[in-house]
């Protein structure tokens, strides 16, 4: 199975914004950046970015079981989507 790399020309940040002014709650989000293009994470696709380099998609479905109220053949399907539209823009490759 494939190993999963960051592209090395990817900067990318974490970001907090408050999203409800009346109670201060926050989500933390990332942003990748490449070539001009510009990629705004949700919290689950950030710690998919973040733990992503060098695994294999099995390996971030059993990081990530644990973590989320999801049964594993739906978070498999969701972390491939994702991991697919990173390939696409160059975020990411496969090795």
């Amino acid at each position: 199975m494939p190993k999963i790399m960051h592209n090395p020309d990817v900067l990318w940040r974490r970001e907090t914004e408050v999203t409800d002014p009346v109670s201060d709650d926050e989500t933390v989000a990332g942003i990748l950046f490449s070539g001009g293009s510009m990629l705004s994470l949700n919290e689950f696709a950030l710690e998919i970015w973040q733990i992503c380099d060098g695994k294999t998609l099995e390996e971030l479905v059993v990081s990530l079981m644990p973590e989320f109220d999801i049964d594993e053949e739906t978070l498999r399907l969701d972390i491939r989507e994702f991991l697919d539209s990173l390939s696409q823009k160059g975020f990411i490759r496969y090795e």
